[in-house]
């Protein structure tokens, strides 16, 4: 069928309704998550699929995401616009049957979409339902259509306001006070991110970001706009800016297999970790899935065969194991699955068994092609994996030595660590402080009977830059691991993380208010994200906020997180006041440490959470890596908003 019959076909019998919406505002979360700040971008996502999902088909190669003064948003795009004309089964316009019943839309007939992006099809019917106010133009057919809703119901039917040349949708929202009460305040980066990477896994679609509640010296309003020609292959050199190869190009192919649109694109660096990134119709699939088992096999099968006859292998004494193609390399996949099953915890692991296949052969004809058209590089990737299973032999003993020390195998606890009374996880948290005088502070402060302390020496290993062995060598992470209670390694991946027997479901990272408190951070929290990535999936990785000041006037004192709360204080107790800065946890006693910092009722911990997986990669990497250009880059456009001890 021609693209043509096929946008003509594309009417208000292409919509079907699925269900009714009427849940959606009593239980929001089960639609998007939350309705904090990653449930309120949430929304905007919902509705850029919409636009994504016409590029996909053909029809649309332009998005724009405005970010208004009033913090509601505004996307546009120039597909064919939703179907106008009266639904028959409804009894109103399709564009009413769109935007007010869930799962209602062209995603859902074969014939108007192939496949589709998002993850539950909920769509923008349910940004609508969250939303006080929605108002959707649609330009179609020379005519330009509108209608309004508030909390997802149709305020007055659809209206013809005028006739034009354009074509596509724009929709303009504003999310409902009611439902998102603890901030309806949208961030650009977070918006630019996802806008960036759609860009990347939808080569030549531009996209294009505005914030018109910011402007630049030129009176210009802040905003980006993203093109790539190349996708992946671009994809992977943004990623790996701070890395540096070890092959010339980057590795890519594109095709369909099985019926299966597949696109992979990978390189070798020299660093220690395996960064693996894979997508289904768009969406990130964080806990991997098929898709990701098939890159695998292709990639392990492959190379092997290649290693064996190249006679590289010869003078190794023992066998190489999976994980040791995968050292140094980073990948993205992504594939299109026209009705993607998805499993696991957060819903994100797709469970389709054909993609296994699809992407292994995928994957294994890009790579032999590749092997043979490149010898110097494809001696240079088997070098690389006989020294990844090299230090894979080694870091076994030292792991050992780990597990050998846990509390499941009957080593015991760390010396150094202060253990708290209550056996339930889920009530016991665990602080792990810099240096020993402020661990001393923290166990005098405690309540001992669900909070435990754990002194770390100095600045632990920078991860980022060690071999594995070393990792599992230091006597500072040794002791993490051990006090944590987790266990280490399997037979397919010597990194995977069992954290079954976790002894405390919240991890308090505590570190003195300066320059080098927030390196130390920094350090704890590269180990967490190379080694204990699902210790931060699940929520339980938190850092501790000690004030920076404490003010005083005669008896009367109060504290002060910020340059801004001290001034005010200092105001309002006005003439004879003094300021006590604190650069260190030391600087406090027990006391003052309990009431700031570790008390439950008034302490403020932040929950570190994973928004964007490859930007937080990316950023790991610019910081704690080799690569100096890439960190001053960083530095320079990141520096105004640091605060730098004299």
């Amino acid at each position: 069928m021609s693209k043509e019959n096929q946008e003509n076909q594309y009417s208000a019998d292409s919509i079907q309704a699925l269900e009714g919406m009427e849940h959606v505002r009593m239980r929001p979360s089960m639609y998007i998550g939350d309705v904090g700040v990653r449930g309120l971008h949430h929304l905007v996502y919902e509705v850029v699929d919409n636009s994504i999902d016409e590029a996909m088909g053909g029809y649309c190669d332009e998005i724009t995401v405005t970010i208004n003064e009033d913090n509601s948003i505004t996307t546009k795009d120039n597909g064919r616009g939703i179907p106008v004309d009266m639904h028959k089964k409804e009894g109103v316009s399709a564009l009413e049957v769109v935007m007010t019943k869930i799962g209602a839309g062209g995603k859902f007939d074969k014939d108007s979409y192939k496949v589709s992006g998002g993850l539950h099809g909920v769509g923008v019917s349910c940004v609508n339902a969250l939303s006080e106010s929605l108002t959707a133009t649609v330009y179609r057919g020379g005519k330009v259509w509108e209608q309004s809703y508030s909390k997802g119901k149709a305020l007055a039917p659809v209206k013809n306001i005028g006739d034009s040349n354009e074509k596509g949708t724009l929709v303009t929202f504003k999310p409902d006070a009611e439902i998102f009460n603890l901030t309806r305040e949208y961030n650009y980066d977070t918006l630019s991110l996802r806008m960036r990477e759609l860009s990347y896994l939808n080569k030549g679609i531009k996209i294009s970001i505005i914030d018109r509640r910011e402007k630049d010296e030129s009176g210009q309003f802040k905003s980006e706009t993203f093109l790539s020609t190349e996708g992946l292959k671009e994809f992977i050199h943004f990623l790996d800016e701070a890395r540096e190869p070890i092959i010339s190009d980057v590795i890519s192919m594109e095709g369909e297999k099985n019926s299966v649109p597949v696109e992979v694109a990978m390189i070798y660096n020299t660093s220690y970790t395996e960064n693996l990134h894979s997508y289904v119709n768009n969406i990130n699939t964080h806990e991997g899935g098929t898709h990701l088992a098939g890159f695998r096999r292709g990639l392990t099968t492959t190379l092997k065969k290649y290693a064996d006859s190249s006679g590289l292998l010869d003078k190794l004494k023992f066998d190489i194991a999976g994980d040791d193609f995968r050292e140094g390399l980073t990948a993205i996949i992504s594939v299109k699955v026209a009705e993607p099953q998805f499993e696991g915890q957060t819903k994100t692991k797709l469970g389709n068994r054909e993609v296994t296949s699809a992407v292994s052969q995928a994957v294994s004809q890009m790579l032999e092609n590749y092997l043979e058209e490149n010898p110097n590089d494809a001696k240079i990737i088997v070098q690389k994996v006989i020294l990844a299973a090299q230090a894979r032999h080694a870091a076994r003993k030292a792991r050992e030595m780990v597990q050998r020390k846990t509390v499941m195998s009957g080593g015991g606890l760390p010396g150094k660590l202060s253990d708290c009374s209550e056996q339930d996880p889920a009530l016991c948290e665990v602080f792990l402080v810099e240096g020993d005088s402020a661990g001393g502070t923290a166990k005098q402060g405690r309540d001992r009977k669900f909070q435990a302390i754990l002194p770390l020496r100095g600045k632990i290993l920078n991860v980022e830059k060690a071999m594995q062995h070393k990792v599992f060598e230091n006597e500072e992470i040794r002791n993490i691991y051990t006090a944590l209670g987790v266990t280490i390694g399997t037979e397919e991946d010597s990194r995977a993380l069992n954290i079954k027997k976790l002894r405390y479901h919240k991890i308090v990272i505590m570190c003195d208010a300066d320059v080098d408190g927030s390196h130390i951070s920094t350090l704890i929290l590269t180990f967490f994200f190379r080694y204990m990535k699902e210790l931060i999936e699940a929520g339980y990785i938190y850092i501790a906020t000690p004030p920076l000041y404490l003010v005083k006037k005669g008896q009367k004192k109060e504290y002060a997180w910020n340059d801004d709360q001290r001034d005010k204080l200092m105001q309002d107790f006005g003439a004879g006041s003094s300021i006590q800065r604190y650069k260190g946890l030391g600087e406090m006693n027990a006391e003052q440490l309990w009431d700031t910092t570790m008390n439950p009722s008034e302490r403020t911990l932040r929950r570190v959470t994973i928004t964007n997986d490859t930007t937080a990669d990316k950023i790991f990497t610019t910081l704690m890596g080799d690569e100096v250009p890439p960190r001053r880059d960083f530095i320079e456009e990141n520096a105004i908003y640091a605060n730098i001890d004299a």
